[in-house]
């Protein structure tokens, strides 16, 4: 298993791919673990938690690197996605016991209650783009639970698995608590039919979460996916342009715009459209492309050559199909997984970067007639992760907000994930929520307990 820097291309480093008895064992060793770990009172986890917290605070520009080196990332994005796996870990930490208290219910018992218990090891199968935040996000408030984990990583960031199963034990977290598989994605229906597996989320593509939900099915093992997305960005007439172009820019551009609830498709009513183009035409032209590790960049490179290729075909293809190019669409000419900022204008149904997820620096312009045409648009996809609208009249963008089909809309601000608010899907973006209080209750046992 390789680690190479799209920036250069270079080999980082190799690791050893564990073998299916290796892989049985670790399994084996999480789920002795498990048992122990589950009788741990909430006191203890939390100050585990802090632990980590702690140690990714204090590492932070070791990880930082490493996530920059492993996938290209900013180095400041890398550093700020760090800083927000700290959060993740302090808030669970400080919440996770209150989340989970017995909740009392009156019935025709003495006493009725509702119990929230440990179910298992669960398998975490997880992406490269975010590789520290995809993972903490689910380990800090499944361990907090009293469960263990199994972290099946993408195969372009091994290292940062491997930091990642190493700073669980610099924390005093028992040794096999959390664990990290080297292994290929053919592997993975072999994990979850493991008996010892209680559980599998997944955050990833549409087709890789329909084999594990499959999977999961045929083992009936409880599955939370969090899949891709086409969020809306809705620009109306009466916007604060200024605002809504600067957010814009932050929301598609953020990690070179391989993120799901990256804005993809910016929709803006027919009175505001001629403004918004003019204004992100002028944004993007003053991007500055170069090396992801220097303070100065603000567009490095994406994380593999496959995704080049497969934004650069969305691209040519919407071209081809009537898409207006206004700025980019070529690669550059330059070493690594590079390529230009781009912005398709007059883009209409039927066209790749319509309807599929683009994975890229690439802005979809989109025209609406109206409001309500605005969000017809919109609630066409087949996604439905998140999106934003951009008002002056909050009453107006909360209306907007509450009719478009996504499992997240904000009001004049950029999608975003937050510990404190649930986070997930409808339709084909996935289902099941991460974060928040929902979040941890995804992976307990609700036990109903009655007393005569």
């Amino acid at each position: 298993m390789k680690s190479i820097n799209p920036a250069n291309g270079q080999i980082i480093r190799e690791y050893h791919e564990h073998t299916w008895p290796e892989t049985e064992q670790i399994i084996a060793d999480v789920y002795a673990t498990w048992r122990t770990w589950k009788e741990t009172s909430f006191e203890s986890r939390s100050l585990l938690l802090k632990n980590a917290a702690q140690i990714l605070r204090d590492r932070k520009d070791f990880y930082a690197r490493l996530m920059t080196l492993e996938m290209g990332k900013l180095l400041r994005e890398s550093a700020a996605e760090v800083e927000k796996c700290a959060w993740v870990c302090d808030f669970y930490a400080s919440q996770g016991e209150e989340m989970l208290k017995d909740e009392l219910i009156a019935t025709d018992a003495s006493r009725s209650f509702v119990t929230y218990q440990p179910i298992g090891p669960i398998l975490a199968v997880m992406p490269w783009n975010f590789p520290f935040w995809q993972v903490l996000r689910f380990a800090a408030p499944a361990l907090m639970a009293g469960n263990a984990a199994v972290l099946k990583h993408a195969s372009n960031v091994p290292g940062c698995a491997m930091a990642i199963e190493n700073l669980f034990m610099e924390a005093g977290f028992p040794a096999n608590l959390f664990r990290t598989l080297l292994v290929p994605s053919a592997a993975v229906e072999a994990v979850i039919a493991s008996p010892l597996i209680a559980a599998v989320t997944l955050t990833g593509s549409e087709s890789a979460g329909s084999q594990v939900a499959a999977c999961a099915g045929k083992y009936l093992k409880k599955s939370v996916l969090e899949l891709g997305g086409a969020d809306p960005f809705i620009v109306l007439e009466d916007a604060d342009m200024e605002a809504a172009v600067k957010t814009a820019v932050t929301a598609r551009m953020i990690n070179q715009g391989q993120s799901c609830i990256a804005a993809k498709r910016f929709i803006a009513v027919k009175a505001a459209m001629h403004e918004f183009e003019t204004a992100m035409k002028a944004a993007f032209a003053a991007l500055r492309t170069g090396d992801p590790m220097e303070p100065g960049t603000q567009v490095g490179p994406l994380a593999r050559p496959d995704l080049v290729d497969e934004i650069d075909h969305q691209v040519r293809v919407s071209v081809a199909a009537g898409a207006r190019l206004v700025i980019g669409g070529n690669r550059p000419e330059r070493t690594g997984c590079y390529y230009e900022p781009t912005i398709l204008a007059d883009v209409t149904s039927g066209m790749p970067v319509y309807a599929q997820e683009t994975f890229g620096p690439v802005v979809t312009l989109i025209t609406a007639e109206d409001e309500d045409d605005a969000i017809r648009i919109a609630n066409d996809s087949e996604f439905g992760l998140g999106g934003c609208v951009w008002t002056r009249d909050l009453a107006r963008g909360e209306h907007v907000a509450r009719k478009v089909e996504t499992g997240a809309m904000f009001v004049n601000g950029m999608t975003k994930s937050d510990p404190r608010l649930p986070f997930g899907g409808v339709k084909k973006s996935g289902y099941g929520r991460e974060l928040g209080i929902n979040g941890i209750r995804e992976f307990v046992n609700i036990k109903t307990i009655w007393i005569a």
